[in-house]
């Protein structure tokens, strides 16, 4: 299945460092969305490891050609912009910050196969104490496209492979990145009566 690179994207609703539940029901999972314009070229991964430019529509095109054959233009259509069977589909469905505009796509990663990589620019590992990457800032992504075909139906999903801090953004509402330089140092009171 094609692993794809968004570069230059936002990130909304990250759960990158620890497993969640989706509404609080189901397997533990870590997630995230990323938003772009629609035709905001995406790299795809070849055979030697070299990226080629794409489209996230000829990408889910060609991964459901792969599994569905002839039918593959037909599935694509009767997902379109069904956030519970389609990774990609247009933000302007949903009214959080950021969407309107974008295109979003939404990936998740199991538990069962362990956190994602989460880097800074510079490579170096980030841990949640360091306050990036959060929702509104910019990131590089890679995910892995991949057509479902089970029980539950037919569908369009991506596997979240890791995220690398790019630069600051306005934080969508659920809150602010954290900053060392919240407080200064204080000196300590002489006496109790000093603390006022």
């Amino acid at each position: 299945m094609p692993i794809v690179k968004l570069e230059n994207v936002r990130l909304s609703f990250p759960d990158l460092f620890e497993a969640v539940q989706y509404e609080g029901k189901g397997p533990f999972s870590y997630r995230a969305a990323f938003l772009q314009p629609e035709d905001q070229p995406v790299l795809v991964q070849q055979d030697d490891k070299t990226w080629k430019k794409s489209t996230m529509s000829k990408v889910l095109l060609a991964a459901a050609t792969e599994q569905w054959k002839g039918k593959a233009q037909t599935v694509l259509d009767s997902i379109r912009n069904n956030t519970q069977k389609c990774c990609w589909y247009d933000g302007t469905i949903k009214d959080y910050d950021g969407y309107e505009g974008n295109y979003v796509l939404s990936a998740t990663r199991g538990q069962e196969k362990g956190r994602p990589v989460i880097k800074d620019r510079d490579a170096t590992p980030l841990e949640s104490s360091d306050g990036k990457p959060y929702a509104g800032c910019y990131v590089h992504a890679t995910v892995e496209i991949w057509p479902q075909d089970n029980k539950w139906g037919k569908g369009m999903r991506a596997t979240l492979r890791g995220v690398q801090f790019v630069k600051d953004g306005d934080a969508f509402s659920a809150g602010t990145p954290l900053s060392d330089d919240e407080f200064s140092e204080i000196a300590a009171p002489d006496t109790e009566d000093d603390i006022a």
